[in-house]
């Protein structure tokens, strides 16, 4: 009797489908699987392919023992407004900051600026007799009577959920606690989130944009990490169960349930942590990873072996003031929608397909044409092969939906329609790819791009080609490559505290003070997820920028140590990144620190993955050919399934594989490389 296999499994539950990779880390062998997604409740989805993957991969489902888990619930619930009406309890007279907001022009040459509707009606705002100055002493205390009124109000409203934010409770939490204390009290029921639980630094719109996003999405990710569990509990699953944040690390259910905004940026953080570890194995220290699925195209850059973390993000115009690894993400996949505009052009995004109805060709009642339906028509998909064969694809309905819905309007053929259509989205593609990098300075022809997400392959030469770009990698497993970065995620806690002061030795006490803190903090959290003294891992950064600036640069500060030559290194640093960023830098300009930074890591132990060698050097054989639409004629191209490749190949080719197929271009040729990759050049 041999004993139970050890299976660690990452999971990215996505618009369209929800890509599995699976890890059996006694043997080392790593396998790749993807299930349809099921919007209704995406856990149906996830438990359907857990049992695949048991059935295909042979381990039963107690054998499972993490489940790293990447969700779109709570990016969903916010830019579909799914949630329950909530309250917003602020400072009195501040309870307008939430609609006030910042006063930024998002497209200058408008005449008529629009705004999101506030999250939170002013009719459902209260504020509170408090106040806490800017240095953290108390003006006004928090009196009994005005809980009491406040009482009535809350009772009145009937809210799913509660935010506080009170002004400056990023220096002083007092008040909030003790709000937090009585409304636990009054209203069990209520779920509260705390601006200074959530976000304690300062930008009193931004924490409470932070804290309101945070309060709606309590019972949305509560009730689905219920449900999920109940699930996973009935399959005999008793593995524990990790969430992916937007920051690339995850966290304890029990934490996602607490703080469910870390989770807005979940899915592609994965495929951000899966370039990294492409850059470091294929010794690549510039990458351009590029996540084209069914709803959406998420860019991410890997510059100098590292990726690149923000302090503040934004979700449908909306802030969130919390860590997170820069990705670039439009509407643009596989399933994305070509339609007419009022003005007779021709779109192609950002309205999706979804999984349900899906493109025409899935043939399960969609009928408004889509990328997928337009790579069929050109012949780069095989109807035959999709999804290694395990849904067969109508060709007929798809040119059916494209002339109707594009080539008539518009007086084109069927070849200019499906012509005009991959057009659009490519260019639609590189200039989010080109903008990721230019906006850092950035030179695209440094960087070999990767391309994972089941789209992908179809499209990474066409961009690759309109950026400059002369290398692309593909790597193995390419359509459920987050799942692979999800799968080797550690435990990640981003703290931080906010205190604006001069970055000289005389703050030197205050700082270490500060650092003292937030280590504190760190090893308790660390604790509370079990992690032992050796598995614990602390890295430290500064918010600094020159006084009188309103934006931070976050400058690593390696050392952790309070001292006049630690803080003298991490100031050099911060014009050297000053410079490069904004082409200016003044080492005699008074410097300010804003915050400090603390990220408690928690390495999660586990096997490695046996990794695919290079192929044997031979002869690579055509399976077949076929028609296929290239630059607007039709011509007889190669088609290669991905596991006989052996040498290199030159274009125009197509290289199948079970779950993504890759359009290799004339004057492109592609070859093996490490990691079971494939590494195409331009000739």
């Amino acid at each position: 009797m041999t004993d139970a296999p050890f299976i660690r499994i990452g999971i990215d539950i996505g618009g369209t489908f929800t890509d599995l990779q699976i890890l059996n880390e006694t043997t080392g062998a790593l396998a790749s699987l993807k299930t349809p997604t099921t919007p209704e409740d995406p856990s149906i989805g996830l438990l359907t392919g857990l049992k695949q993957a048991g059935e295909r991969f042979g381990f039963a489902l107690p054998d499972i023992r993490i489940l790293l888990h990447g969700t779109t619930i709570a990016t969903n619930a916010v830019l579909e407004r799914k949630f329950a009406p909530g309250v917003l309890i602020t400072t009195a007279g501040f309870e307008d900051v939430l609609e006030i907001g910042r006063h930024n022009r998002r497209d200058i040459y408008s005449a008529r600026q629009k705004r999101q509707e506030p999250l939170i009606r002013r009719d459902r705002r209260f504020g509170v007799a408090e106040r806490m100055r800017a240095d953290g002493t108390v003006e006004t205390p928090l009196a009994p009577a005005t809980l009491e009124s406040l009482a009535g109000k809350i009772a009145a409203a009937q809210p799913g959920s509660i935010a506080v934010s009170l002004l400056n409770a990023y220096r002083n939490d007092a008040h909030e606690k003790a709000l937090a204390t009585w409304l636990e009290q009054r209203f069990p029921a209520i779920p509260v989130s705390l601006s200074s639980d959530i976000s304690p630094e300062i930008r009193e719109f931004e924490r409470t944009s932070t804290t309101v996003l945070n309060a709606l999405l309590l019972p949305v990710v509560g009730h689905y990490l219920d449900r999920l569990k109940t699930r996973l509990a009935e399959a005999g699953i008793v593995g524990r169960l990790l969430l992916v944040q937007s920051n690339g690390g995850v966290c304890s259910a029990e934490v996602a349930k607490r703080q469910p905004a870390r989770l807005l940026l979940s899915g592609p953080s994965g495929g951000a942590l899966a370039t990294l570890r492409m850059a470091q194995a294929l010794e690549r220290p510039n990458l351009l990873g590029v996540d084209m699925g069914g709803t959406s195209f998420d860019v991410c850059v890997v510059r100098d072996g590292t990726v690149t973390q923000m302090t503040q993000g934004e979700i449908d115009e909306l802030p969130v003031r919390l860590p997170m690894i820069e990705i670039r993400t439009i509407g643009s996949g596989g399933g994305s929608i070509a339609s007419i505009d009022e003005a007779g052009r021709l779109r192609v995004g950002p309205r999706s397909a979804g999984s349900r109805p899906g493109p025409v060709c899935y043939n399960r009642g969609g009928t408004e044409p889509t990328v997928t339906d337009a790579n069929l028509v050109m012949g780069r998909l095989d109807p035959r092969y999709f999804l290694g064969g395990a849904m067969a694809l109508d060709l007929d309905r798809a040119r059916s939906a494209i002339e109707t819905r594009v080539g008539e309007p518009l007086g084109l053929s069927m070849t200019e329609a499906v012509d005009g259509m991959m057009t659009v989205t490519n260019t639609s593609l590189a200039a989010a790819a080109r903008l990721s990098l230019f906006e850092k300075g950035l030179d695209p022809r440094d960087f070999s791009l990767v391309s994972f997400g089941g789209a992908g392959g179809l499209h990474a030469i066409p961009v690759a080609e309109e950026l400059g770009v002369s290398e692309v990698v593909f790597p193995a497993d390419a359509s459920t490559f987050s799942a692979y970065g999800i799968l080797y995620s550690d435990i990640v806690h981003d703290l931080a505290r906010s205190r604006i002061m001069p970055a000289t030795a005389a703050s030197l006490p205050q700082i270490a003070a500060m650092l003292a803190e937030l280590r504190a903090q760190g090893e308790a959290l660390l604790t509370e997820d079990g992690m032992p003294a050796e598995a614990r891992r602390y890295a430290v950064s500064a918010d600094l920028r020159y006084k009188g600036q309103a934006s931070e640069l976050v400058v690593p500060w390696p050392e952790a140590e309070a001292t006049p030559e630690a803080l003298a290194r991490v100031i050099a640093d911060f014009h050297e990144g000053h410079a490069q960023r904004f082409s200016y830098a003044d080492a005699n300009a008074p410097v300010e620190m804003v915050a400090l930074r603390l990220a408690a890591v928690g390495v999660l132990a586990g096997g490695t993955a046996d990794t695919a060698p290079a192929a044997d050097s031979g002869s690579s054989q055509a399976m077949e050919t076929r028609p296929v639409l290239l630059d607007g004629e039709w011509s007889d191209v190669a088609v290669f399934r991905r596991s006989a490749l052996a040498s290199e190949i030159a274009g125009p080719a197509l290289v199948e594989e079970e779950y993504t197929t890759i359009l290799l271009t004339a004057g492109w040729a592609c070859a093996p490389g490490p990691m079971g990759t494939l590494i195409a050049r331009k000739n």
